[in-house]
């Protein structure tokens, strides 16, 4: 492949496996001496290759050099089962862009790539992921597999959210994630990926089918995504400007400026809520800014994939 045409490919998104692996590949490349070191599944040794195993961890360039056939021990021989779960409510396509690159995501994008790097990792261990993704319908749902087809459908189908936008388009969490607990029978970790926008008398619906993907046994794990600059801190001009519901096409016109401070104590007692109720409920809580880096999600992984197994 042409080194330009990668490098276009990389920084337009259209190759999400690719970034996927850029993006792990220097994660890993800084973890060195943390408690993680090693984790890249390198394996331990090889051994002697007996008549009638799978062939699918022969070393073959061992084989080229020494005209015998062995195969990789791995240090890391687990059978671990993950599920990742996608909001694609309109909201989750904010803020609008035409054209991804890795220095400019929205929350689609930049939950779709966290999850391409998580199966990324997942891929070099051999276990088994499942995706499921909603809008205001339960869009797909695909059960853990760790075989390279499956990743390859996975992958496709998260570049199709990324170039399929919702419009107007409301959800309800919870009715969702009670189905989809129903579905995920064994054990497994579930990486929720959601800018978590639902009304008041919703937020005890959506603590229920949380709760409820807890009830057998798996690990949840909330990841809550948001632009902090214009959601958070609402930083924008003090010019007249009209703030439309993305979901629900609802609009005000209003100066920023007027509501800044009000709207910002307000969101910050919201995520304290939702951190307190996670907590209750056992469920990991994490906050994570679409205009970072996504050493948070990858480092929640690897504490949470330690614990699990």
């Amino acid at each position: 492949m042409d080194i330009q045409k990668e490098i276009n490919e990389i920084a337009s998104f259209n190759n999400l496996e690719l970034l996927a692996h850029q993006v792990v590949e220097g994660f890993i490349s800084g973890l060195h001496k943390s408690p993680f070191h090693g984790f890249s599944a390198e394996f331990a040794e090889h051994k002697i290759y007996n008549q009638g195993e799978s062939t699918k961890h022969i070393d073959w360039k061992l084989y080229a050099k020494t005209d015998k056939l062995y195969t990789k021990r791995y240090e890391e021989e687990t059978n671990l089962r993950c599920h990742l779960i996608i909001d694609n409510s309109s909201s989750m396509h904010y803020p609008s862009l035409k054209q991804f690159n890795i220095n400019s995501l929205n929350k689609i994008a930049f939950s779709a790539l966290a999850s391409a790097a998580i199966m990324n990792l997942l891929k070099r261990q051999r276990d088994a992921v499942g995706l499921s993704i909603y809008s205001n319908e339960y869009e797909y749902y695909a059960n853990e597999k760790g075989s390279e087809r499956h990743h390859q459908m996975l992958l496709g189908k998260l570049n199709e959210t990324l170039v399929d936008p919702k419009e107007s388009k409301d959800t309800k969490t919870f009715t969702f994630l009670h189905e989809i607990a129903d579905k995920i029978k064994r054990r497994s970790m579930i990486f929720l990926f959601t800018d978590m926008f639902q009304s008041d008398t919703e937020a005890e619906k959506l603590f229920e089918a949380l709760q409820h993907l807890k009830y057998n046994k798996h690990e949840v794990i909330l990841f809550h995504t948001y632009d902090k600059e214009k959601e958070i801190e609402f930083d924008f001009n003090n010019r007249p400007k009209r703030f439309v519901d993305v979901e629900t096409g609802e609009h005000i016109n209003l100066y920023a400026e007027n509501i800044k401070e009000s709207y910002e104590a307000a969101v910050k007692s919201y995520f304290s809520e939702l951190k307190l109720r996670c907590g209750q409920y056992r469920i990991k809580y994490v906050p994570v800014d679409i205009n970072e880096n996504f050493n948070t999600i990858l480092t929640t992984y690897l504490v949470e994939r330690q614990k699990f197994v």
